[in-house]
């Protein structure tokens, strides 16, 4: 998905319409858009307002917009272990709605809708498997060096069948394994939760505009609405458990749900709001029914950052340069902010006659801010896994207390949400 925006993006904008931009991929993208399922799929993205007005640049919106996904306009997070909740709402941020649920097989057909388009001039190559990548040493490099490669020289691919390919700039966008971060030894750090996070699909027994959370013992529950009434289920908990999850009936499933969100105790009122601030009391979310199509489906989780984004003629956008925890749904908002940040340093570097591959170049109007910006999410996301990790007696206490705090100050909230959603 990250890698078609970006290109997308790049063929959209007149300034680097121009640009010959070959998509290579591994294995056949999702079908041409057409009728959607009934059902809606299990992988899903949650997109901030951010997140929608640059697929809106891209030109692929209209594609991915209501009745094709879901819109949300509230939020509420509650405590398992302890009486704190606390409720988002798009007014807060004075928004329309907090972000839309959209399945990662429809965005990234819309997107790849908008690169078959006539006059485009993006090139589409799959499957096609990277086997080797060269880089040139920057410029400053070869005059330390006393000579080598020519400056201007540009990256060397070699994919499976011998085809060899010149580039001025490689951008690797394939996900948190990379294979193109491997072959240009870029480092990473990170490590793995010991966790699964397990999607679903079920229908809610009311209509639903609002995305719950409840954090369990294991790890968060999220119930987010879907296209057709559905609602998507992401349930991070132990590997065990997830098979457990996995191996039952659809109404079993449905029942473990309700109790994880049903469950007691659940939040009594909160003393810090005033009586008038009604909306923001805790509410109960809707029960849910068996969905047919698939059943449930795991993956592990982990927190995995590259330590530099950017070398000479390479860059690394999405999960490839940084994978975080789900639990706030900002992963793919990341990536496509990436997208948007990477296509704008290649337009700047267009419009003052500066080389789309310099490594300095890209290092200023790319990687620099990036990285500021992804480190900042990746360590509240972390901290706030860890927040909410098992705990008893004073410190659940005080984290439920936490909440109802936050819940009762308005300003507090309205710049936690106007983050989160990107505006």
């Amino acid at each position: 998905m990250v890698g078609a925006a970006f290109a997308a993006l790049l063929a959209a904008n007149p300034l680097t319409a121009a640009l010959r931009v070959l998509m290579l991929d591994r294995a056949p993208p999702p079908e041409a858009l057409g009728p959607l399922p009934p059902v809606p799929g299990l992988r899903v993205s949650t997109l901030t307002p951010a997140s929608v007005r640059l697929i809106e640049r891209a030109g692929a919106w209209r594609d991915v917009a209501p009745p094709h996904s879901a819109a949300f306009k509230t939020m509420q997070v509650w405590d398992s272990s302890g009486s704190g909740c606390v409720r988002y709402s798009a007014a807060e941020a004075g928004e329309p709605v907090m972000g839309h649920v959209a399945e990662n097989d429809l965005l990234q057909a819309a997107l790849l809708r908008q690169l078959r388009q006539p006059g485009a001039g993006v090139e589409l190559l799959w499957p096609a498997q990277l086997e080797g990548l060269h880089l040139p040493k920057p410029f400053s490099e070869l005059q330390r060096d006393g000579g080598g490669a020519a400056p201007g020289a540009l990256a060397e691919l070699g994919l499976s069948g011998g085809r060899r390919l010149r580039a001025r700039l490689v951008v690797g966008a394939d996900g948190p394994r990379s294979h193109v971060r491997q072959l240009a030894d870029l480092r990473t750090f990170g490590w793995a939760y010991g966790q699964r996070g397990l999607v679903a699909t079920v229908r809610p027994e009311v209509a639903n505009t609002c995305a719950w959370q409840r954090f369990l013992p294991h790890g968060p529950l999220a119930l987010l609405p879907v296209r057709n009434g559905y609602a998507n289920i992401v349930w991070t908990t132990t590997p065990r458990h997830a098979a457990e999850l996995e191996a039952a009936s659809p109404e079993a499933f449905a029942d473990a749900v309700n109790e994880a969100l049903q469950g007691a105790p659940t939040p009594a009122r909160n003393f810090f709001l005033p009586a008038a601030a009604a909306e923001s009391e805790f509410r109960r979310p809707p029960l849910v029914r068996p969905a047919s199509g698939r059943g449930p489906k795991s993956f592990p989780l982990a927190l995995r950052a590259s330590g530099r984004y950017v070398r000479s003629r390479l860059a690394l956008i999405g999960d490839a340069a940084h994978a975080v925890h789900p639990l706030a749904g900002q992963g793919v908002n990341l990536g496509l902010a990436d997208a948007g940040a990477l296509a704008d340093a290649l337009a700047y570097a267009v419009t003052t006659g500066q080389d789309v591959g310099d490594e300095g170049m890209l290092e200023g109007a790319y990687e620099a801010p990036r990285q500021a910006a992804n480190g900042a999410m990746l360590a509240a996301l972390d901290g706030l896994k860890r927040v909410f990790e098992p705990q008893s007696g004073l410190l659940s206490g005080l984290r439920g207390l936490g909440l109802d705090a936050l819940n009762a100050v308005p300003g507090a909230k309205q710049r936690i949400v106007r983050y989160a959603m990107g505006v």
